[in-house]
């Protein structure tokens, strides 16, 4: 009866660009071996499209990632997806979600669920079957849209209408939904840069304000995932236009001391920037003479690998900022030393806080693009058979002499001047 009352108030076919782009994940992704799992797996059982790719769908983006939600128990769940041989792994199987892997990609299944708890980061959940309630606890009502894999909408907040109209609405009371979780907060300001087409309320941001401490009791990783989103997605750089998203970035973010560098940017960056990756726009937010740049990589745990990157650049910038060390003599050491990378960021980044665009620097920037990295031809054997020098500590001064002059010359060294080295 429930499903058959569904059908009628709650679903709708679509048999246009929506339903036909949801048939193509279902047939043509490995999402359609888990709908045979679960669909299967007994009389009641049911798997749906939920969240971003439906909201992507309607509003015609690309679909980079599946969600998808069921009206079975996480054990089960699990039970149909062994039957099936699809991998899959339990790390968040507390809070309702399985996550299979087929192909090296992850697919999220989460059981329906009410909050019975919460305390701002985690809720205790309650597993249920019933779709409508599973809606009522997500964030957005843009969020909460479900499909199955036909096509069919199953849209019990209203969801498609607001996302049509650009409104981004809460689900429920607005301050008891950011108490539930503080991240909505910035979940928020995400979600409107990139749908609303409405200004903010001024009451929505009251309760922002008066909510905002809450946000220091989420973890690093949370906040630095949600960053993520939202620096990369498609309308990032409406957040400076916007004074009251900015005032809440920098009390949550108060690392981020380069922020109007963002409201205004120059020829180059204006078109660069959507090239630009997460860690190198963290970069441009953060860099400056003092220790803020330790600061946020202690904070925010940042990794090993984006640590190094991010200390290159302010190191270079806090002992050479002046245009005269920009030379293709001084880069061929640090592409050489560093990477491409490092070389690339570098130019990039001085390219950014440039009011006059340098024709030098875009030059540079060109010629490391296309560089490859050289490779010096004289090593340890040479020197022993040809020059008779023993192997040692005098054996590896020598050619550590030898690597600094060729790179000194732009990856050139002559036989002259290696013999001139082995003798002296």
């Amino acid at each position: 009866m429930d499903k058959f009352l569904d059908k009628i108030f709650f679903r709708s076919k679509n048999l246009n660009y929506i339903s036909k782009n949801i048939k193509n994940i279902s047939e043509n992704t490995p999402a359609k071996k888990i709908f045979e799992a679960i669909n299967n797996y007994s009389e009641n059982s049911e798997l749906r499209f939920v969240g971003g790719c439906i909201r992507k769908i309607i509003n015609r983006e690309e679909v980079d990632d599946i969600d998808l939600a069921t009206n079975i128990t996480p054990d089960e769940v699990c039970d149909a997806l062994n039957k099936h041989q699809i991998k899959f792994f339990e790390s968040g199987k507390e809070h309702g979600t399985i996550t299979a892997v087929i192909n090296e990609k992850n697919y999220e299944i989460t059981s329906l669920r009410k909050d019975v708890a919460t305390d701002g980061r985690h809720a205790k959940v309650e597993f249920t079957s019933d779709w409508k309630e599973d809606s009522k606890r997500r964030d957005f009502t843009i969020n909460a849209i479900y499909s199955d894999s036909l096509g069919n909408l199953f849209d019990p907040q209203n969801g498609k209408l607001d996302l049509n109209k650009g409104v981004l609405k809460f689900i429920g009371d607005p301050e008891k939904r950011i108490q539930e979780d503080y991240l909505r907060i910035l979940r928020y300001f995400r979600f409107h840069i990139n749908y609303s087409t409405e200004n903010h309320k001024t009451e929505i941001i009251k309760i922002f304000k008066k909510n905002i401490k809450g946000i220091s009791n989420l973890s690093a990783e949370r906040l630095l995932d949600e960053l993520k989103k939202t620096v990369k997605s498609k309308n990032f750089l409406k957040l400076f236009e916007d004074q009251q998203s900015l005032e809440i970035l920098e009390i949550v973010f108060p690392q981020f001391k380069n922020i109007n560098h963002f409201k205004k940017l120059n020829s180059f960056s204006s078109k660069a920037i959507s090239s630009f990756d997460f860690i190198f726009i963290i970069a441009l937010l953060i860099i400056d003479e003092t220790d803020n740049t330790d600061y946020f990589i202690y904070k925010f745990k940042i990794s090993k690998k984006d640590q190094k990157r991010l200390k290159l650049i302010h190191y270079f910038f806090k002992e050479n900022v002046n245009i005269k060390s920009f030379t293709e003599k001084n880069f061929n050491k640090i592409f050489y030393y560093n990477g491409r990378q490092t070389v690339i960021d570098i130019i990039n980044f001085k390219l950014f806080f440039s009011s006059k665009v340098e024709n030098k620097l875009l030059k540079l920037l060109k010629i490391y693009e296309n560089k490859t990295l050289p490779e010096l031809k004289i090593g340890a054997n040479i020197l022993m058979s040809k020059y008779k020098i023993p192997e040692g500590k005098i054996l590896g001064n020598k050619l550590k002499l030898i690597e600094e002059t060729w790179v000194q010359n732009g990856f050139q060294i002559s036989d002259k001047q290696v013999e001139k080295i082995v003798k002296s």
